[in-house]
């Protein structure tokens, strides 16, 4: 393996614990709930926020806190509930097509057995177009909990762990140029940072504001030309 391999390979970790997440008035009540794990007043709890919220950063926490396992609600099939249900399940993106006799019987398979649901979704399980109604209203009995998108002061603080945790120093002006000039979600700045990390590796230096200039500059080419073809 080369040094820049083994340089990469070392500096890909993905940061998901309870003490990554960085808490913030937009998220903190969702924390909270996850730290209340197992005494829910029920066996479900939904999160839901707009894309870059950090909702599977949360079910990753939780995941790690209850041992459940974590599931697309596009993979989720009648067939997999029993083998599912003897774990805690999260069950991710609810809202965005799912099996609802699957989703029901894998809920009242978890209840019967003391375990616990959560779900994440862009909308309150209120809002989600569910048929079965047996369904929608054990969802909608089930706390819902929100989380804002992320605002600048939040970003700028994931930007800044992303790279700790990739043992890389950038300074302020660093960041306060990327800031107005990226996406505003933590799955943009933790794309962005990779990006960042292997341009310095290939041109072997520093993360400067010209090199910031540059991997942005070369992202957004890149995308117009996805957009082209």
């Amino acid at each position: 393996m080369s040094a820049r391999q083994l340089a990469l390979d070392l500096g890909q970790r993905q940061a998901l614990g309870r003490e990554d997440f960085l808490i913030v008035p937009g998220n903190a009540e969702a924390v909270a709930w996850l730290d209340r794990w197992p005494d829910w007043p029920g066996p479900a709890l939904a999160i839901y926020g707009p894309e870059g919220s950090g909702k599977s950063h949360l079910a990753r926490v939780w995941q790690a806190r209850s041992g459940a396992r974590v599931v697309a609600a596009a993979d989720l099939t009648v067939a997999d509930v029993p083998a599912l249900a003897e774990t805690p399940v999260a069950v991710e993106d609810a809202d965005r097509g799912v099996d609802e006799r699957a989703l029901l019987h894998l809920y009242n398979l978890l209840a019967e057995r003391g375990q616990h649901l959560l779900l994440t979704g862009r909308q309150a399980p209120a809002r989600w177009p569910l048929a079965l109604a047996d369904l929608a209203s054990r969802l909608k009995a089930a706390p819902a909990i929100g989380l804002a998108a992320p605002d600048e002061t939040l970003i700028a603080a994931v930007l800044v762990k992303l790279f700790a945790d990739r043992q890389l120093r950038v300074g302020s002006e660093v960041i306060a140029f990327l800031l107005p000039r990226m996406e505003r979600s933590f799955a943009a700045a933790r794309s962005l940072v990779t990006a960042l990390d292997e341009a310095a590796l290939d041109q072997h230096s520093n993360i400067t504001v010209p090199l910031a200039r540059q991997v942005l500059q070369d992202r957004a080419m890149l995308a117009n030309d996805g957009e082209e073809s």
